[in-house]
């Protein structure tokens, strides 16, 4: 089992930037499809980005890509979410989860592991 921590949430001003990050105990994630994910009120739950075990591969959703960057450091058992260019749209609890399917994949159903959550708030 992987239990996975996200950090780095927070209230921030429509222009900014943070970094989320999401670290794994348990077990390591170098096996481990990596996504994130983000709910905002009365929205369902959304694919934000993905990556592939070695990192080689990434996805994101259209509305963030230019704007957010996924990467992982499997020594540091962690996966971050670079996050510029905030807009108050971005506005929403964001889940770190892993999946044991191999390639790349933005189903949530895909995914077997998740976070608690972290809040990110960007004000206008």
């Amino acid at each position: 089992q992987v239990q996975l921590v996200e950090s780095g949430g927070g209230l921030v001003q429509a222009g900014g930037s943070l970094r989320l990050s999401c670290a794994a105990a348990g077990r390591t994630i170098s096996s481990y499809l990596m996504g994130w994910f983000r709910q905002a009120p009365g929205k369902e739950r959304e694919s934000v980005c993905a990556i592939s075990w070695s990192g080689s591969r990434s996805l994101y959703a259209d509305s963030v890509k230019g704007r957010f960057t996924i990467s992982r450091d499997n020594a540091k058992n962690t996966v971050y979410l670079q996050m510029n260019s905030l807009k108050p749209e971005d506005t929403a609890v964001y889940y770190c989860a892993a999946s044991k399917a191999s390639g790349i994949a933005a189903h949530a159903g895909w995914y077997d592991y998740w976070g608690q959550g972290t809040q990110v708030t960007v004000s206008s």
